[in-house]
């Protein structure tokens, strides 16, 4: 379904799960898990159907950002981390959640931050994960060409320094097949059911992230955070996840390392992965 968040702007949501259970003589509300995707350019499907083993704790609500996958186009100037953290909050309210838990993957963890940022008091607990705070070039390149050689190296530093059509292909080539140490067995179909706007990855690639800083904004955090990782991420190397632990106020946060993971630790360690997000939805169940 398509839900109008502001006049004119409709974002495509797909709702999992009930929010309300019976629980002996009540109905009991179940948090929500709101899934921020990575990309830009991609849409929420590679969520589903792993995501699917949670509502038993939570209701899931997934949605495509502004401008992506099947929510409704916008101009060029809306595609903007400002812009798509708010409407994390839009969102929330056209849909009547409250205190939601949030998870970003990838470029959704640089919304989640952003949204850390504006908005702090908003999000119950939030997850960052497989995301970085800043560019960082040189930690790409160099994981890259530890997995991939030099090809995947040059290619990889081609792409980040002018992201475009031309310099997408060889990327797709030598470097995203690093992305993840393991291969699911419907990887081909999985890639086959995005919707993908390359326009809006190629002005992310070239414009906003070139020059984003996030760190400053987490100095905001007044909730729990839980950051995931992968020790062998190339595109967010784990020493992006320490900045952005050592950014957040000790109180607040955790880092959790997933030796032999790249990028979606849940992709990867699935079973690690999701016990610990069992477990961090449930302490933020208990404070509902």
């Amino acid at each position: 379904m398509r839900i109008e968040i502001e006049p004119g702007v409709r974002l495509f949501v797909d709702v999992e799960g009930a929010a309300l259970v019976p629980d002996g003589p009540r109905m009991r509300e179940k948090p929500t898990l709101l899934l921020l995707h990575g990309g830009p350019g991609y849409d929420h499907s590679g969520f589903k159907p792993a995501f699917s083993r949670l509502t038993d704790l939570v209701q899931i609500v997934c949605y495509d950002h502004r401008g992506h996958g099947r929510s409704d186009r916008c101009p060029a100037d809306e595609w903007t981390l400002d812009t798509f953290a708010d409407d994390v909050v839009r969102l929330c309210d056209a849909l009547g959640i409250s205190r939601p838990i949030v998870l970003g993957q990838s470029f959704g963890g640089f919304v989640a931050q952003r949204y850390l940022a504006r908005h702090p008091d908003h999000p119950a607990k939030v997850v960052l994960s497989s995301t970085s705070p800043h560019l960082g070039l040189a930690r790409k390149v160099a994981m890259f060409e530890r997995l991939g050689g030099p090809a995947a190296a040059q290619a990889a530093l081609a792409f980040w320094r002018q992201p475009s059509a031309a310099t997408w292909a060889p990327y797709n080539q030598h470097c995203k097949q690093h992305y993840n140490t393991t291969r699911a067995p419907d990887a081909d179909d999985a890639q086959a059911r995005i919707v993908f706007n390359t326009d809006i990855l190629f002005a992310s690639a070239a414009g906003e992230q070139q020059t984003m800083n996030l760190l400053p904004g987490l100095a905001a955090v007044r909730c729990p955070v839980l950051v995931m990782a992968g020790d062998l991420d190339p595109v967010c190397p784990l020493a992006d996840a320490q900045d952005i632990t050592a950014a957040i106020a000790p109180p607040w946060v955790r880092l959790a390392r997933f030796a032999g993971a790249g990028h979606g630790a849940w992709r990867d360690e699935p079973e690690a992965a999701f016990a610990l997000l069992r477990e961090f939805i449930g302490e933020a169940s208990a404070r509902q």
